[in-house]
């Protein structure tokens, strides 16, 4: 059974999340201040984080960053609040998907659903084709999932990780953002396309050398973007 974490200050909304999400088969722990948040998400181990944004004490972009750094688990930030700064933010930081209040429960189940579904598929015991990839200085063992630049290795979200090996799997052709984005992320209910340039950032700053001259992941201006080889 899958373990989620909710973060959220609003009793009556937390309570509704978690009483939809026990009757899909989930186990749910709720915690109303960022402090205490932080302090359980880190001792004890969660197949997905719900975040709200404005929490008392630890806010939930700062939850996102500290809980990305020790997990790879998909991160669902929650917001009332509208603005794209906030949805490129919390992308920024690591979060897997934004939902913006107020969203029908039914919605946040999809969402999550589809989230530890792609999650479980990508620490899943599918025997691989090759079991490492190299790449002149980058290295990607697909049976652990991880990655090396120059021999030290880098922790890459999910997402992060299917955008790369996507990629990789795939040298030299040029995908737009429509393409990665139909390939990558569930389009009907996960996201939207702006989180495709988001993530081709946050790989680039994790296995370029230099992000702002990129060896392997290339931008091809006016189509899209390409692993080159």
């Amino acid at each position: 059974m899958s373990r989620i974490l909710i973060v959220e200050d609003e009793e009556a909304i937390a309570e509704l999340e978690k009483d939809y999400l026990e009757l899909s088969g989930f186990e749910v722990v709720i915690e109303k201040d960022g402090n205490a948040a932080l302090s359980l998400g880190l001792a004890e181990p969660f197949d997905m984080y719900i975040l709200d944004i404005m929490l008392p004490g630890v806010d939930g972009f700062e939850l996102c960053r500290q809980f990305r750094e020790n997990s790879n688990a998909p991160i669902l930030m929650v917001s009332a609040r509208k603005e794209d700064i906030d949805k490129i933010r919390g992308l920024g930081m690591g979060a897997d998907d934004y939902i913006t209040k107020p969203f029908s429960p039914s919605e946040l189940v999809a969402r999550v659903k589809a989230h530890l579904a792609r999650y479980d598929r990508l620490i899943g015991a599918m025997p691989p084709k090759e079991d490492v990839i190299s790449v002149r200085n980058l290295r990607i063992d697909r049976t652990t999932h991880r990655v090396w630049v120059n021999g030290e290795e880098r922790m890459l979200t999910a997402k992060e990780y299917d955008l790369l090996l996507f990629l990789v799997e795939n040298p030299n052709q040029v995908f737009s953002k429509e393409e990665l984005f139909r390939e990558l992320w569930d389009e009907d209910i996960i996201g939207d396309i702006a989180t495709v340039p988001v993530h081709i950032k946050k790989v680039r700053e994790k296995v370029e050398v230099d992000p702002a001259r990129p060896q392997f992941i290339e931008t091809v201006w006016g189509v899209g973007y390409r692993f080159k080889v």
